[in-house]
């Protein structure tokens, strides 16, 4: 083969190869910004996913609390009630023992 169709082969394969090694870099490139946008997507999910999570922990909560604080509420009402059942039932004992002190009293004074 001739010198200058040697010279032209070379060159012609070295810019094939200069194009294959421009294309894998521009691949590359591609590819490791496709992964940090499907990795940016990732976290995406990730957190909207932790804040549903942790919102409806919060609502759970929530509810819990409130069912927690009507039992308080109903046991505080059902207390006082008996409370004053209680109260009720002694006011006459109260009253009989007072009308007797008062009585006494008044049969020390005569």
């Amino acid at each position: 083969m001739p010198r200058p169709e040697v010279l032209d082969r070379i060159r012609e394969a070295e810019q094939e190869a200069d194009d294959i090694v421009d294309e894998a870099e521009r691949d590359r490139e591609e590819r490791i910004s496709d992964a940090h946008a499907e990795a940016e997507e990732i976290r995406e999910a990730a957190r909207e996913e932790a804040e549903a999570d942790a919102e409806d922990r919060l609502e759970s909560a929530r509810e819990e609390i409130e069912a927690e604080r009507e039992t308080i509420l109903e046991e505080g009402q059902q207390a006082r009630e008996d409370l004053e059942a209680s109260a009720q039932e002694r006011t006459e004992d109260v009253v009989d023992h007072v009308t007797d002190l008062f009585e006494e009293a008044v049969h020390a004074q005569t």
